[in-house]
C-alpha cells in the first residue's frame, strides 16, 4: 500500500510537467450548499484532466529502465488514454492506446492528436482491457492502467498534497470515483498530512462498483453514463485495499444529478466539466445537510465533453429550471390566430424559440388546430405566468 512518500517522490517527478492547478473559494457555491466549498480545478491541465499527473509519474519511471520498454500501452475512455499520450510524446515513448468503440470523439481525436496509435474495440473498458492486455504481450509494450497500479495512484495524489498547500484547514475533500486512483492517491497524502480530514467519494448512481466493493453491497451496474470518465465496470484491487481504508463514505448521484452540476458550474463559475468532474458538486447538492457548515474542498477532475452532449445538458438544465418551456395552444384555424397567440407571449416577456402546427394528428374538432410553442422564459412562475395571459386571450393552453 502506497504512503505520503510515495506521494512526495511522484510530486518531484511530475513537477514542471503538469500545471500546479489553482483551489480557490466559490462564494456563490458556497450559499448554494450551505458549507464553504473550495474547487480545485484539475480540468485546466494540458490535456484537461488530473490524469496527467499518474501518467506522468508512471512513465518518467519507465523512461529510467533499462533497457527502454519498446513502448507503452493503455486502455482507456479518454482521458487516461490523453495523458498517457502527451507524455509519452514528450519522452519519446510509442503509445498505443485500446479504447471502447463509443467514446466520445473529442477525445479520440485528442488522443490521436497527441501521437497515440488509437485502436478502438469493444463496447465497455473491461473488453478494451482484455485486448490492451492482448496487444502488450503481443507487442512486448508496457501497460500503464488507468488506476491499479502504485505509481499512477502516488501520481493522482499530488492533487492532495496542493489542495492542503493552498487551503490547509480543510474539513472534508469530495472526489469523484471511477476505478479509485485519484480518491486513493488523495486520502494517502492527505489523511497522512491532517488525519482528521474527512476523505468522501462520490459515484455515479448507474456505475457503483467500488460502492459495492467496500460497502459489501450488490446496486446493479447499468450501460452507459453521462459521467462516462468514472463509468468502470471493475474496481480497482489496490486502489480498493487504500479506499476501505482511508475513505471514508462514498456517496451515489444519479444521472439528472450530474447534469445539473455541469450547468451550475457553467453558469455560476463560467467553467467548463465533464459529467466525472461534476459528480462531487452533484454530491453536495443532494445531500446538503452531510457538508454544511464546513470548509469542502471539490476536485473539478476533468473538462473533456463532447459538445453536442454538451448542448444537449445545456438544453435540458434550462428545461429544470424554467427557463425553456414547451406549451400547447389550441385555437380556431382561422387567419390571424396564431399571431394573437405569439403577439400575447410576446406581451407576457417570454419569447417564442419554436412554432409546430398540428392538424392532422389531433382530436380537436376540424376546423381547429394546435399549435405548440416552444419559448424562452425566465423561471417556472413565469411560465405559469404566460399561461394565465393565454387564458385571459381566449386561448386554451397547457405546459407540455
Amino acid at each position: 500500500m502506497i504512503e505520503l512518500a510515495d506521494v512526495r517522490r511522484a510530486a518531484d517527478r511530475v513537477r514542471g510537467q503538469v500545471l500546479e492547478t489553482p483551489c480557490v473559494e466559490s462564494r456563490t457555491l458556497s450559499e448554494i450548499t450551505g458549507c464553504q466549498v473550495f474547487l480545485k480545478f484539475e480540468n485546466l491541465q494540458f490535456t484537461a484532466s488530473f490524469k496527467e499527473r499518474g501518467a506522468s509519474n508512471k512513465l518518467a519511471q519507465l523512461a529510467e529502465q533499462q533497457p527502454r520498454p519498446r513502448g507503452v500501452i493503455a486502455m482507456s475512455a479518454g482521458n487516461h488514454a490523453q495523458g498517457v499520450a502527451y507524455h509519452a510524446q514528450r519522452l519519446g515513448l510509442r503509445a498505443v492506446i485500446v479504447m471502447p468503440r463509443f467514446t466520445p470523439g473529442v477525445k479520440v481525436e485528442r488522443t490521436r492528436g497527441f501521437g497515440a496509435e488509437v485502436v478502438l474495440h469493444g463496447d465497455s473498458l473491461d473488453e478494451a482491457r482484455a485486448h490492451a492486455l492482448q496487444l502488450a504481450r503481443e507487442q512486448d509494450l508496457a501497460l500503464v492502467h488507468p488506476y491499479d497500479d502504485e505509481a499512477i495512484i502516488a501520481g493522482q495524489g499530488t492533487v492532495g498534497l496542493e489542495m492542503l498547500q493552498a487551503v490547509p484547514d480543510l474539513d472534508c475533500v469530495v472526489v469523484s470515483v471511477g476505478g479509485g486512483g485519484l480518491i486513493a492517491g488523495m486520502a494517502t497524502a492527505m489523511k497522512a498530512l491532517r488525519p482528521g480530514i474527512e476523505v468522501v467519494g462520490v459515484q455515479a448512481l448507474r456505475f457503483p462498483t467500488m460502492y459495492n466493493a467496500v460497502k459489501h453491497a450488490s446496486l446493479p451496474v447499468g450501460q452507459s453514463s453521462i459521467a462516462e470518465g468514472i463509468a468502470v465496470g471493475t474496481p480497482g484491487q489496490l486502489t480498493q485495499a487504500v479506499i476501505a481504508q482511508r475513505v471514508d463514505d462514498i456517496l451515489l448521484v444519479d444521472e439528472g444529478d450530474i447534469e445539473a452540476a455541469i450547468v451550475m458550474l457553467l453558469e455560476i463559475e463560467k467553467t467548463l466539466v465533464e459529467g466525472a468532474g461534476a459528480a462531487g458538486l452533484a454530491a453536495l447538492v443532494k445531500y446538503p445537510e452531510r457538508f454544511r457548515g464546513k470548509r469542502v474542498g471539490l476536485v473539478l477532475c476533468g473538462g473533456n465533453i463532447d459538445p453536442l452532449l454538451l448542448a444537449a445538458i445545456i438544453e435540458r438544465g434550462m428545461v429544470r429550471a424554467g427557463r425553456l418551456a414547451r406549451i400547447r395552444v389550441s385555437a380556431r384555424d382561422v387567419p390571424g390566430s396564431l399571431a394573437r397567440i405569439t403577439a400575447t407571449v410576446a406581451a407576457a416577456g417570454a419569447n417564442v424559440e419554436e412554432v409546430h402546427h398540428q392538424r392532422a394528428f389531433t382530436l380537436l374538432a376540424a376546423q381547429n388546430v394546435e399549435i405548440e410553442l416552444v419559448v424562452q422564459t425566465r423561471n417556472r412562475d413565469h411560465i405559469q405566468a404566460v399561461l394565465d395571459d393565454l387564458h385571459a386571450a381566449g386561448f386554451q393552453a397547457q405546459p407540455m
